[in-house]
């Protein structure tokens, strides 16, 4: 039946897919690949401070472009390659979000609007830089960390808005007549507490809140004390406790601490697959069998029958 020949379309096709991601992988997972590729980075962020030089534009206008093109190309077919060492895995590539910010950057670049865009592609070809971050492990972590402290930020920010609010409404009430430059308005005194979070000129503040009052000591000591100290201390604890998650998430990823994270099993699919194609073949082979019993093959012309030789009779 024509039906029993499709699984092992199916198992040759998968097996191609394979060989074209064992190979590209064995290129991206080079170390030559790496630095090449790391090279071709730090050469792009170098083209693009240059063009900051107009003199330098207007000399090697040429020679610039030509060294831009050469980078993007470059670029293209490295995305190129990691998609073929996702090859048997398609949905792997899409998972992770560097290779998705890769090639957000390398399609970004490709298009005829964005190209036509000065602006818009130099922002491209900065962000460039960042992929340096797949190449170093620990600006991996560090950018991981960062992301993973956004909530957490985010709850510390919030505090700190009310803790700038409330002080700002007290100081505007004790410090808005006699020193409307700093505390006029809500929007003076938040930009005021703001500069003194980082405790430059608390100390001209502080001699000028004794000159209206003495209280004004206590407001600022308490306010230095809470925003200075701890907000600054339970954001830096967020961040640490970030950190060390995204280390233990590199370390997860990688288990030996240096190599890359091995390749996923093979699917329950192609098991399947295997195990169908073994047994059309199989049947291919009882048909071929069954067939030869039925119908033997038709002797060659030529061929006489030997006869059997008489049996001798004994003389008696």
């Amino acid at each position: 039946m024509p039906d029993q020949y499709t699984p092992t379309s199916s198992v040759a096709f998968r097996a191609v897919r394979r060989d074209l991601a064992h190979r590209c992988r064995d290129i991206t997972e080079a170390r030559w690949f790496a630095l090449t590729v790391c090279a071709v980075i730090v050469l792009n962020a170098a083209l693009l401070g240059t063009e900051t030089y107009s003199g330098l534009v207007a000399a090697w206008h040429q020679w610039l472009r030509l060294a831009e093109h050469a980078c993007l190309a470059v670029f293209t077919i490295e995305i190129l390659l990691r998609l073929g060492a996702h090859a048997d895995r398609p949905r792997a590539f899409f998972r992770d979000p560097w290779n998705l910010f890769d090639l957000a950057v390398v399609l970004c670049a490709l298009l005829p609007l964005v190209r036509e865009n000065t602006t818009i592609l130099r922002l491209l070809r900065l962000a460039r830089v960042l992929r340096t971050a797949r190449f170093l492990p620990q600006l991996r972590i560090m950018l991981v960390a960062v992301a993973r402290s956004l909530p957490g930020t985010l709850s510390f920010l919030l505090v700190g808005a009310l803790l700038l609010y409330v002080y700002a409404m007290v100081g505007w009430v004790f410090f808005g007549h006699q020193d409307p430059r700093h505390y006029g308005s809500i929007g003076r005194a938040v930009l005021t507490l703001f500069l003194l979070m980082t405790l430059d000129g608390i100390g001209d503040a502080v001699h000028a809140g004794l000159e209206i009052s003495r209280w004004s000591l206590a407001y600022y000591a308490s306010y230095v004390l809470l925003a200075s100290f701890v907000l600054v201390n339970v954001l830096i604890g967020v961040v640490i406790t970030s950190l060390d998650e995204a280390r233990e998430m590199e370390r997860s990823a990688r288990p030996d601490g240096n190599g890359p994270a091995a390749p996923p099993a093979p699917d329950a699919q192609d098991d399947r697959n295997i195990l169908l194609a073994r047994v059309a073949a199989a049947r291919r082979a009882l048909d071929d069998l069954e067939r030869d019993l039925t119908h033997p093959p038709a002797e060659p012309p030529g061929a006489t029958e030997v006869p059997a030789s008489p049996t001798p009779v004994g003389s008696g």
